[in-house]
Parts: structure tokens; sequence; C-alpha cells
């Protein structure tokens, strides 16, 4: 774990059971990930468990280089799904592009964010997290497994 971050919450990402898209979120790139990843392994073991970006970004490569074909558009929404769906949330250190695609929230939202951060200090809870302007409890609460503060 990298120095000065908790962890709250982290847990193994729960595999779908199947590698059929109604298993994996909604999303650019879904169908793609799917096609790609089960080509060699099924996806469901791709996404085993939360990894930073570039933990998913290492793992692609290896994909690649074992052989799983996909063009360079490809890796690229694959890459953007799961940091969007599976990647943990580095909360104090994220900028505003990156918490606008984790979070899956608007630019202005995760701009708040890090104007709060900057102004009162870093995030400790997930309840500091919930007092950013427009950021619904809901969306906080359905991502606390990949929050680190």
């Amino acid at each position: 774990m990298l120095p000065g971050l908790v962890l709250i919450g982290v847990a193994a990402a729960q595999p779908p059971a199947d590698s059929t898209s109604a298993s994996y979120p909604p999303g650019t790139g879904r169908d793609t990930f799917i096609r790609v990843c089960s080509s060699c392994h099924g996806a469901e073991s791709a996404v085993a468990q939360f990894k930073s970006h570039d933990d998913w970004v290492k793992t692609l490569d290896e994909m690649a280089t074992n052989g799983a074909q996909g063009s360079d558009d490809e890796w690229t929404q694959i890459q953007a799904y799961l940091d969007k769906n599976y990647s943990f949330i580095f909360v104090n250190k994220a900028t505003a592009k990156d918490l606008e695609t984790t979070l899956d929230v608007t630019h202005d939202i995760a701009e708040a964010a890090v104007r709060r951060r900057a102004q009162r200090g870093d995030f400790k809870s997930i309840d500091d997290l919930k007092e950013v302007p427009g950021l619904a409890a809901p969306t906080v609460d359905a991502r606390k497994d990949r929050l680190i503060f």
C-alpha cells in the first residue's frame, strides 16, 4: 500500500458469474472488454480485484504481449472502462479529470471536490466526501469499496 493512504472498506471486486454483457456495468468499452479479455480467459477473472490505473495499464500490456488481439482504439476503450468501473479511487491524489471518470460525475462536481480538498485539506472519510456540493451520497456509496483516502 502507498504510504499515507488509508483503505476504506476495500475488498476484492466481485467478478460477474459469466462473461455476458449483462454481467458488467454498462458503458463504452464493455463489449470490447468482454470480447478481447474472453479470447484467452473469462473476462470475470480480469476483474476479480480492483487495481490502480497503472496496474491496469500493466495488465493490459501483459495481455497484448501474451497474444490478446485488439487495436489501439480497443485497448484505449478497455482501459477507460476498467478505470471507470474497476479501479481504486485515490480521493486525495486524484485530479478533477480522474474523479470525473472514476466517480462518474460531471466535470463541475469533480472540480468542486478538488476545490474542497484544496480549501479544507485531505478527505478523511466517506462522510467528508459526501459534503462536496452536488456529489450525491448514492454515488459515493456505490463506490465505497474502491475509495482510498
